[in-house]
């Protein structure tokens, strides 16, 4: 009895343990579908609102994964980018760079063993000498100007520059100069780079310089063409009217702007100057004319003129000066007073004719001493040189001003103290530097000799003083009297070409 009882109590308290763990189930769940309601309804409430539900975890990896794809697309147009601009920049770069190497290759050229000869100064900043020389190959010139396939130097001048003080001296060298050529005996100095290329002629101009060189250039004429072109053109003061057919044409004597076809012109024209001297002198001076107003343009230029400028040049010019070397001297030479700090002058020579050849012998003594000033940086001569006849500048002091006689024969203005009038001096005769003795016996007396020079011709027997106005009669005695030798004064009768006041022609009689 009592056992039973027990069971019964005992599955009775199971009964009651069931149903309440039921019931406490059901609260539990009934609670559980109670939140999960709210929550829906707030997610909901906060979407009608148009906010974001920070209780979605779906929608937060989306943004992020969303975030993370733009950074790393960004990323890769940066990357992009970059390389590409750094390509440029390479390509760029390496195409500079075969570009420069094509110039100075250019500019290179031909040049053999230049090298051996040339002595570079210890810095950028020492003054140093260059030897400029030009080439004509025009069709019409072709005949008188080659050796052997190799062109004669047409102009030749020596070049001082002192990046330092910023002065530049510019010297012509006659290109009939009389000189001994390494292996080819007596030649005109012209013929130097025809031989031996660009090393004889500076080694040749190194020589009766007593110099060291630095740099050689090598110009031919359509090159001076297209930089004074590039330039925009030159101003240049043209001292007479050029009708010479042979060097291109005519040309207005008077201040003008020249293209470049024009400076050519200038620069080429002998044959205007045939009734006034020695054609060569003349024209050399008128080269230095144009090479003074190219240095002036060039010089005041902005670095984009000067680099076309350069760059023109490298088809035209040989020489040892890279793109970089010219653009940093053109750089260094800017300031250039080239009125006062550019100097000029030429080569003290008087003419001889041996082995029935015309040459140009140096004055060595006015040689050296005109070297000898140009070496301490001072003017090649005491003072600015101007053909009376012509207005040639024939040389400048820059800003010494003043007067001086000068040596050999090339053309003088005389001192304050000159009696009436200007004197021509010509040798009839043939003999050596005849010309260039009467001229100095003739300014030692006070007169001012304007130019000397050759006769037209050798065949003159006696020596005259030949006067046009019957006013200088007592003049051209007296001058006949310092002269010497048997001279008599003679009125013109309308046979000779005066370009003076008194023109001395001395014959093969003359002993004085």
């Amino acid at each position: 009895m009592v056992q039973r009882g027990s069971k019964e109590s005992s599955r009775t308290a199971r009964g009651e343990y069931d149903r309440y763990s039921r019931s406490s189930r059901e609260r539990t769940q009934g609670a559980s579908r109670s939140r999960g309601r709210h929550t829906s309804d707030a997610a909901a409430s906060l979407s009608r609102r148009g906010e974001k539900s920070t209780y979605s975890r779906r929608d937060g990896s989306a943004r992020y994964s969303q975030q993370m794809h733009r950074k790393r697309r960004f990323s890769r147009i940066i990357k992009r980018t970059l390389i590409t601009l750094v390509s440029l920049l390479v390509v760029g770069a390496i195409g500079a760079f075969a570009y420069m190497n094509y110039l100075n290759g250019n500019l290179a050229r031909g040049l053999g063993g230049l090298s051996n000869v040339l002595v570079k100064p210890s810095s950028n900043s020492q003054p140093f000498y260059m030897l400029l020389c030009g080439t004509d190959q025009s069709i019409q010139r072709d005949k008188d100007q080659s050796t052997g396939g190799t062109y004669r130097t047409d102009s030749m001048i020596l070049a001082r520059i002192d990046p330092s003080s910023k002065t530049v001296t510019l010297i012509s060298l006659p290109r009939d100069t009389k000189v001994e050529l390494a292996g080819h005996g007596i030649q005109k100095l012209n013929a130097a780079y025809a031989f031996g290329g660009s090393e004889l002629a500076v080694s040749t101009v190194a020589k009766i310089s007593g110099v060291d060189i630095s740099h050689f250039a090598l110009v031919d004429m359509d090159g001076l063409k297209e930089v004074i072109d590039a330039l925009g053109g030159i101003e240049v003061d043209v001292p007479i009217d050029i009708n010479d057919p042979d060097a291109g044409g005519h040309l207005s004597a008077g201040s003008q702007t020249l293209t470049g076809e024009q400076a050519l012109i200038l620069c080429r024209s002998r044959h205007a100057y045939d009734s006034y001297g020695d054609g060569d002198a003349y024209r050399a001076a008128d080269q230095r004319l144009v090479l003074q107003a190219i240095a002036k343009k060039l010089l005041s230029s902005d670095p984009v003129t000067i680099a076309n400028t350069v760059t023109k040049l490298s088809d035209y010019v040989q020489t040892d000066m890279s793109v970089t070397d010219i653009a940093g001297l053109a750089q260094s030479m800017q300031g250039l007073d080239t009125e006062n700090n550019l100097y000029t002058a030429s080569m003290p020579t008087e003419s001889v004719y041996e082995n029935k050849t015309w040459y140009e012998e140096i004055v060595t003594d006015a040689w050296k001493a005109m070297m000898a000033r140009v070496d301490e940086g001072l003017s090649p001569t005491d003072s600015t040189e101007i053909d009376k006849n012509t207005g040639v500048v024939l040389s400048n002091a820059g800003s010494s001003e003043g007067s001086s006689s000068s040596s050999g024969g090339t053309s003088s203005v005389a001192s304050a103290d000159n009696k009436g009038g200007t004197v021509v001096v010509r040798n009839g005769s043939g003999k050596a530097g005849v010309a260039s003795k009467v001229a100095d016996k003739i300014k030692a007396a006070g007169y001012s000799v304007s130019d000397t020079g050759n006769a037209d011709t050798f065949n003159y027997k006696s020596t005259m003083v030949v006067y046009s106005d019957s006013a200088n009669a007592q003049e051209a005695e007296d001058i006949a009297q310092v002269v010497g030798g048997g001279a008599i004064a003679k009125m013109n009768n309308g046979s000779y070409s005066m370009k003076g006041d008194f023109l001395v022609v001395i014959g093969s009689s003359y002993s004085g």
